[in-house]
């Protein structure tokens, strides 16, 4: 079952962002606290929004095994919103039973129904399952950009 996050969540997805961080290789750069989640996604005034996959186990139990964080972002070339996908991520065990394809058909949805025009985001070059993935539901790689970030020192620096 594919829904959307709910305060409850917060734990889960904070630990999905570590495990996801540690399947990227970077698990000291995953620094987000379980406050920061909650006052992001559910603060008075949230920018970013998140949906999880719900597994219900033989015995009637559920437990979150996947999530997808997002925002709105806004193409200039389009003069439309669109969704920009954060994180994706669904727990190893979980994997190849439909509940990241679930997740992504979900803000597909989200963004025909509202007349966002993009769903977009970044996979990491060696990554060759999730790119094949992508591939699969018809994701294109946009071969000629290259993402920038500013962050750090770098960022001190210059909004000084």
């Amino acid at each position: 079952m594919i829904r959307p996050a709910r305060p409850e969540d917060v734990p889960a997805i904070t630990r999905l962002v570590r495990e996801l961080a540690e399947y990227e290789k970077e698990p000291e750069s995953a620094t987000a606290t379980e406050e920061d989640f909650a006052a992001a996604l559910f603060g008075p005034h949230p920018a970013v929004f998140a949906h999880v996959a719900e597994h219900t186990a033989e015995d009637g139990s559920t437990s979150v095994v996947g999530m997808a964080l997002w925002f709105r972002n806004f193409s200039t070339w389009t003069g439309r919103h669109g969704i920009y996908l954060e994180d994706l991520y669904v727990r190893p065990e979980f994997r190849g039973r439909g509940y990241g394809r679930a997740l992504l058909t979900e803000l597909a949805r989200i963004c025909v129904a509202r007349g966002y025009r993009r769903l977009e985001w970044s996979v990491l070059d060696w990554n060759s399952p999730a790119i094949g993935f992508y591939r699969s539901l018809g994701a294109v790689p946009m071969d000629e950009w290259t993402v920038y970030r500013l962050d750090g020192e770098a960022l001190l620096t210059l909004g000084q």
